[in-house]
């Protein structure tokens, strides 16, 4: 007979999923209501408001998908993408690239503007993208890369859409939260993310937003939307505003609990207070990484503060370093994906687990493995390194 599974207590510090706060746990276990309960229909008003903040929108398509981040990011493709539209999609790393699936998937021409992994998307590459490929539908980019840890230029890449008269389409699974997003600012029409990241809940949820120019374009659709689901002609019955909801789908109504809960968490903290944070810490990590003689992968002007992509030293078995952290320290960092494989490490600094303990743990585990595999690092100077940043903050 199978018993219960207890997991182990780790400490999470790679691309996602982050550490999970126990308040957020603990709201996950609440006695679980009906998904068209009034008062989970008054909960789900809240959510919405809070990510219309959170996103920095009025859309009133802004809500919840009931799937990981990959069904936001389908959610927007599917409802905006029919054959033979032509996509302009960049691509700087490993989402750019799913992004080119999903419109290739949905019978439309993705024109491809790539720059080199680590580097953010080239704006002048767009614009002669656009300037070359007349009556382009959407451009599509990831603002904030998972896969090697940069950041794009979203209000400039937003404004040449809207110069263009085309949708901007932008993955922000990893950015919302630990920096600046603002959708109406920048001019975004569809936006995804996931729960996983900043927002330090589980796994399971995507947030999305679309503008009403979005909405229009659904609505004006030739060709059905190819998925039921994620329809939102169909979902907005469900989500679409205050007073009675239309069955859509059995929502996961305990995972919408605990995303209320960090939604009210990071609002206590404040917006600019939770970005200046992941900021401080990614200050003190990178100082007690390069006091040992770790380098960045991406430029300190493109650089995410909650995710840090390092090189690896030569002659170190990455592998094996991180599963010692892992077996040692109970802690979990992050390989590299794709071109980047067995080069880099990705060090996760997202939502809860932005905090100093974690900067700490991490430099000292970190030392003490690269030690014991002979790796050559400076010794005995990144805590005090990371500790010097701490003191100087206001």
């Amino acid at each position: 007979m199978k018993s219960s599974f207890n997991p182990p207590v780790r400490t999470l510090m790679g691309p996602g999923p982050s550490d999970v706060s126990p308040r957020v746990l603990a709201a996950m276990a609440r006695p679980t209501i009906g998904h068209l309960d009034p008062e989970f229909i008054r909960m789900m008003d809240e959510i919405k408001e809070m990510l219309q903040a959170l996103f920095k929108t009025e859309n009133a398509l802004t809500m919840p998908v009931s799937a990981p981040g990959s069904a936001g990011m389908e959610a927007c493709f599917v409802n905006l993408v029919e054959p033979g539209d032509k996509v302009i999609v960049c691509q700087n790393g490993v989402f750019g690239g799913r992004m080119k699936e999903n419109v290739e998937r949905f019978g439309a021409e993705a024109i491809m503007v790539t720059d080199d992994w680590g580097k953010p998307v080239d704006v002048a590459k767009v614009r002669s993208a656009l300037e070359q490929n007349p009556g382009v539908k959407a451009l599509a980019f990831v603002h904030a890369e998972t896969s090697t840890g940069v950041r794009s230029d979203a209000a400039a890449l937003c404004a040449l859409a809207r110069e263009f008269d085309a949708l901007a389409i932008v993955d922000a699974v990893t950015s919302l939260g630990g920096i600046n997003v603002d959708v109406d600012g920048w001019g975004i029409d569809a936006i995804y993310s996931g729960t996983q990241k900043c927002l330090s809940c589980p796994p399971g949820i995507a947030p999305v937003s679309f503008s009403e120019k979005a909405l229009e374009v659904v609505r004006q659709r030739k060709t059905p939307v190819p998925s039921w689901f994620l329809d939102k002609n169909l979902v907005m019955g469900y989500w679409g505003g205050s007073g009675k909801r239309a069955y859509h789908h059995t929502a996961p109504v305990n995972s919408l609990y605990a995303l209320h809960e960090s939604l009210v968490m990071l609002f206590e903290e404040g917006l600019e207070a939770s970005w200046d944070r992941h900021q401080l810490n990614h200050q003190a990590l990178r100082a007690g990484l390069e006091a040992m003689g770790m380098s960045f992968l991406v430029d300190e002007a493109y650089r995410l503060p909650q995710l840090n992509t390092v090189t690896i030293p030569d002659g170190v078995d990455e592998a094996a370093v991180r599963a010692s952290l892992l077996e040692d320290y109970d802690l979990e960092i992050g390989a590299g994906l794709g071109a980047l494989a067995g080069k880099v490490w990705r060090i996760g600094l997202m939502g809860t687990a932005s905090c100093r303990r974690n900067v700490m743990l991490c430099l000292t585990a970190l030392e003490n493995t690269l030690v014991a595999q002979g790796g050559a690092i400076n010794q005995g100077v990144a805590l005090k390194a990371a500790n010097e940043v701490y003191l100087k903050a206001p």
